[in-house]
Formats: structure tokens, sequence, C-alpha cells
């Protein structure tokens, strides 16, 4: 067996593409640094500045590199691309000692960039604007997807970005709007920020500052999480509007977002008929008038509030925070407005499980997706069949189609790989003290890329508690959840690095 010849120069060439978009996002959060005059203009700057010298060197030295791209040359871009971002995405913490550590910069910005949200700031509101605004910026960039912002350009530099797109899509399948993959990514870039600025007006009419609106805004369609309050969206408990702006865009940012392409398109009965989108929907109706139902008659709740009190005994009151957690949660945004750890040990379970739901493939959720569970399910009332008749071919079918069995293993394979992950995660927790609840909720909650967990690293708490080395752990675990599991662990396959 022989090693594998890589093309190292388009690795570090595209590496280093990524690093100019990053230092262009600095030197953006420097311009609002400087309107707000918040003291770190400079700081800001300058991280932006070496940043993009760093990725300016890097394609000036590989500027002569061939312009094939195989599969694993685009596994190896994708996981190191998210890596170099997050390495590179710390220098604005540190820069402006917002955040001196390093192993807690890397932690906030690894956090960011895969949208997970869990923080380790004590104070957030004491943390000046432009580094708040680059801090939402990580979201809004892993949300989508760096990569796939990417290959929207990369026609310009004479490489096809189609390895890219399928390593890094979120989803077991990738649904082409266009038979151009370079139209595909600027088509669900312009539906992405399309949302994120109508979002952003909404709320401001809705009585959220402009800063508070456009940060809220891009942590909302990201799925991520992050808020420029302590109390997160807790701080608006008293403006119901405002609440019920963010739940329709946490919706729409769980749903596939080739889904709203078709709906811009008129094409209405592909999103009423896709059979993804009605599990999403009957998921969100039903565990809402559960959680619903649980807090309405169970007044002595009220000490789950954060900021402001909410009144249990009201239906609306009870129904707005019930559909906000739940869909905070399954769609793996992890905004807060009361602390569900107090909502009865049924409710804690209850949200516990619904960590590995996760929204719809194509949308920029985390978790294993509605899809796959869709697909588990429907394999698994087959098998009952098969047993009865086991010389009939039976397949397993979505939207009226039959699946292939290499899609139905890929799937079991990604729940069982998913799985053991969560376990192995646990167990690592375990093993530096944490308690068994956290150890299980900071495991679900990083793998799905959740943000709040269970126990101590609850909605209410942050992560600064956790020791050094469970906070690179709780990176691994947040960027392989990003990733989908196998771009990453593939990478610790010896037969990845061998032609057979």
């Amino acid at each position: 067996m022989r090693a594998i010849k890589l093309n190292y120069k388009i690795i570090f060439h595209f590496l280093g593409l990524l690093l100019l978009f990053n230092g262009g996002f600095m030197l953006l959060s420097s311009l609002i640094s400087y309107i707000y005059q918040d003291g770190v203009t400079y700081k800001l700057f300058l991280s932006g500045i070496v940043t993009l010298i760093i990725g300016v060197i890097a394609m000036v030295a590989t500027r002569k590199h061939s312009k094939e791209m195989n599969k694993r040359e685009g596994y190896i871009v994708v996981t190191f691309g998210w890596i170099v971002m997050s390495l590179s995405g710390t220098l604005p913490y540190v820069f402006t000692e917002s955040i001196p550590h390093f192993t807690d910069a890397f932690f906030e910005t690894m956090s960011g960039f895969t949208t997970t949200g869990a923080s380790i700031l004590d104070d957030i509101e004491a943390v000046p604007e432009g580094v708040l605004f680059w801090r939402s910026l990580t979201h809004w960039i892993g949300g989508m997807g760096i990569i796939v912002l990417a290959i929207a350009i990369l026609p310009l530099l004479g490489i096809g970005g189609m390895q890219l797109f399928a390593a890094e899509a979120p989803g077991p399948s990738t649904d082409k709007l266009h038979p151009r993959i370079t139209d595909t990514a600027k088509r669900l870039w312009l539906i992405y920020f399309g949302y994120t600025i109508a979002e952003t007006i909404l709320l401001q009419v809705a009585g959220m500052s402009f800063f508070d609106a456009i940060n809220h805004s891009l942590c909302t369609l990201s799925t991520g999480g992050f808020s420029t309050k302590n109390a997160s969206v807790a701080y608006w408990n008293n403006e119901p509007i405002i609440q019920y702006i963010i739940i329709v865009f946490m919706f729409l940012a769980g749903t596939n977002f080739v889904l709203s392409y078709f709906a811009f398109k008129g094409k209405v009965q592909k999103v009423i008929h896709d059979e993804e989108f009605k599990l999403y929907f009957k998921f969100i109706a039903i565990f809402t008038a559960i959680v619903a139902l649980i807090i309405y008659f169970r007044a002595d709740l009220t000490e789950s509030t954060i900021v402001h009190p909410m009144v249990w005994g009201e239906g609306e009151s009870a129904f707005r925070h019930a559909l906000f957690q739940v869909l905070s949660v399954i769609t793996t945004t992890g905004f807060v407005t009361a602390d569900y750890t107090l909502w009865t040990p049924f409710l804690v379970v209850f949200f516990f499980g619904i960590m590995f739901l996760g929204g719809s493939a194509g949308s920029t959720s985390g978790g294993v997706k509605v899809v796959r569970h869709l697909v588990l399910i429907k394999n698994g009332f087959l098998e009952f069949k098969r047993t009865l008749h086991p010389n009939a071919i039976v397949p397993v079918r979505y939207n009226k189609k039959a699946i292939s069995g290499e899609i139905v293993f890929n799937i079991l394979a990604f729940f069982i790989l998913y799985m053991l992950s969560f376990i192995v995660g646990a167990l690592v927790f375990s093993m530096m003290g944490i308690n068994f609840e956290s150890s299980i909720g900071l495991a679900a909650s990083s793998l799905g890329n959740v943000g709040p967990a269970l126990g101590n690293f609850g909605p209410v708490n942050n992560y600064g508690a956790l020791p050094d080395l469970g906070k690179w752990w709780c990176s691994f675990l947040m960027l392989i959840g990003r990733l989908e599991l196998f771009t990453v662990l593939i990478l610790f396959t010896p037969f990845f690095w061998r032609n057979r």
C-alpha cells in the first residue's frame, strides 16, 4: 500500500482564501467598533490585517497549483479550514483582551463557527461592541458554511467546488437548485442574507436597538445562540413580539433552505408535501403542546425565569415560552427565555432527548437531522414486513421515491457513530471529575451544536467552569458534530491516507 500524493498547494491556497474572508469580516467588526467608539477599534483592525497578511502570503506562495481537487483533498480542506478559521478567529478576543486566555478564546471561536453558542463569558454586556459583533459574525459565517461561500467565487480561481460542497453541506444529501454548484451556493446565500436583513428590520421595529437587532439576527439565522445580553432573549420576556419574531426565524433557519427557495419561486406544493418538513412541523407542534400544558398547570415554576417574571397561569405565556424553548433546542439555536432545567424532572429529560433531534437537512441547524430520524423510523417498521416476507423487496421511500440501500446504510452508520461519539464524549467528561448529569449534557449539547446543556452547564450557566482539557474536548465534539462526523473522523482512518 502506497501513501497517497496530495495536492498540498491547492489545500494551502484554499486555506489562504478562507483567511482572507476571516480578515475581511474582522475589518468589518473594527468599523462597528469605530462607530460605537468602544475603545478597541485599532486592536480589531490589527487582528484583521494580521489575518489578511497571512492569507495573502499563503495564496501567493501557492499560486502555481494544479486546479485538480479530489475528494480526499476536499475533506482535508473542509476540516482544516474550520480549524484555521477558528485559530485565526481568536485574534480579536486575544488582541482586545476580551478573552486573554488562548484556550478560552479558541473555545469561544469554535463555538461561534460551529454555531454551538456555548460561551465562557461571565459578563457579556461588558464586552466591547466591536468584539460582540465579531462574536456574532462567527455564527453567521459558520451558519451556512464559509466553504459554501467560497465555492461561489471559486470559478474565478479556476477551481471546481463540487467536492467541497459535498463534504461541507449539512444533511445526508444535497439538493441542487441549479446545474452549477456555484450558482447553488449563491442562491442559498442570497436567501440566508435576505432572511438576516428581514429579521433585523422586524426586531428593530419591535423595539430592539439596531445593534441588538443585527446581532440577534446573525445568531438566529445561523442557529447559533450568542446574545448581546447576559440573560439572552429572556431580557425581552416582557416584550412578546420580539420573541415571536425570533421564533419565526428560528423555524425558518431550521428548515431546509432549498424549500425556502421553492417557496419564493411559488412552488408551495413542494414545501407542503415534503415529508421531512411535515415531520419537522409535527415534532414542533406536539412537543410544544406537551411543554405548554405542563407549564400552564405548574404555576410554581416562576423560579425558572431569568430576569422578568412570567405569568405561568396564562395560556399565551405558557405557549410562547414552550414554543420558544422547543424550537431553540430542536433547531440547536440555544437562545434562552427561561431555565428549562427547573421545569420538572420530566421536562429536563424531555429537553435532553430533543437535543438529538436536530432541524432539517439543508438547514443551518446541528443534531442528527429530522430526515435521518424519518428514514430510520420507516426502515424500522419495514423490518417487521421483511421479517414476515423475507423474499419481498421492500424499499424505504422518501417523498414517494425509493431510497437506495446505500443511503439507508449510510444513515444507520451515521446514527451509530453519532451515539458512540456521544457515549465516548460523556465518558471523557466524567473522567475529568464532572458529574453524570453535566457530562451527558455537555456531550449531547457539544455534539449537537445546541449550546445550553444540563447540570452545572445549563441554560443560565456558562462553560467557564470547565477545565481547559474539557474546553478542548468540547471544541473537538463541536467540530465533528458541525461537519457531520464522517468529514472529520475519516481523517483518523489509515485507509484515508493510502491509495488502496
